[in-house]
């Protein structure tokens, strides 16, 4: 699950209601169905324990060692030597750093000091893992590496991300449902696929824009405006119809021309998402038919 805002939206801090750190004026917060206001004492700090976070900076602790840093938690809540030992050094295992568990966090990179941060949050074995702009301080091959480490963590282990972002990609990515906030209000939810294809406030219409490339520049738009009139439709394509040659099938059986203007297509969730901007060319009679063709085989169209 990913909040998607721009700065100052509110999304670190419904985060932060989410962990108790704050408490909300009015509503409630429920986790796992139990609402948290009402939580106290021994119940609040196990349910807190449940809950693992992992920060942009990273919040290591300089002078203490990779292996110490992971152990704190495990540390507070009065687990053996032994247990901690065989804990720190299995998640050092799945992180892919066995052998820095006596460095330091000013001997690792960047990407090394998440990979300690994410152990430290799984130490415990919460059920929901809070990311706080997890990906923003690296580099874009190390985020590929942290966002396919993070959907590792949510398969093999079944537990809940909820990950702050501003970055459209980062959903794309790895993601299956976003809300999208605007100062401090949640304006569109969904399954990440449909709001790629069809967003419907434009705060998340901009953010789609930003990866899912299907306007075309004013000028040119304006320019077509200008032309002779020919048509310019807006194609999109969903699933198995953007891998049909439904462009050359059109050609081949109507009496149009087709100017391509502009062709995308991205791939989200596993499904493949197109779109095209085109100009048909042709007696009025003929269009109307191509259009209703491309219509009927599943393409949805809108005018420029």
């Amino acid at each position: 699950m990913a909040l998607l805002a721009t700065a100052g939206a509110g999304k670190s801090t419904l985060l932060r209601l989410i962990n108790r750190l704050e408490t909300p004026g009015e509503g409630e917060v429920l986790l796992n169905g139990e609402p948290l206001q009402a939580c106290s004492g021994q119940r609040l700090q196990a349910i807190k324990k449940d809950i693992g976070m992992i920060f942009q900076n990273f919040n290591l602790l300089n002078s203490k060692t990779v292996f110490h840093n992971i152990a704190i938690p495990l540390i507070l809540q009065g687990r053996d030597k032994a247990f901690i030992q065989a804990r720190v050094a299995e998640l050092l295992a799945f992180v892919d750093l066995s052998d820095k568990i006596h460095s330091y966090p000013n001997e690792l990179s960047g990407g090394q000091k998440q990979r300690v941060g994410i152990a430290r949050a799984l130490a415990t074995n919460p059920s929901v893992l809070l990311c706080d702009e997890a990906t923003s301080a690296l580099d874009p091959h190390t985020t590929v590496q942290i966002l396919l480490l993070l959907q590792e963590i949510n398969r093999r282990y079944g537990i809940t991300i909820v990950l702050i972002t501003h970055e459209m990609s980062v959903i794309q990515k790895i993601c299956h449902k976003v809300a999208v906030m605007q100062a401090g209000r949640i304006v569109e939810q969904g399954a990440v696929f449909d709001l790629f294809a069809q967003p419907q406030h434009p705060v998340t219409a901009s953010f789609v824009q930003s990866v899912v490339h299907d306007r075309l520049p004013q000028r040119v738009v304006s320019f077509l405006q200008r032309d002779n009139g020919a048509r310019a439709l807006r194609l999109e394509f969903v699933g198995a119809t953007a891998q049909q040659p439904i462009i050359n099938h059109l050609i081949r059986e109507y009496a149009v021309e087709v100017n391509i203007l502009f062709a995308s297509m991205s791939e989200v969730q596993g499904r493949i998402l197109g779109f095209m901007i085109v100009q048909l060319l042709g007696e009025p009679d003929e269009t109307e038919r191509a259009i209703t063709h491309l219509v009927d085989a599943g393409v949805k169209i809108t005018h420029v």
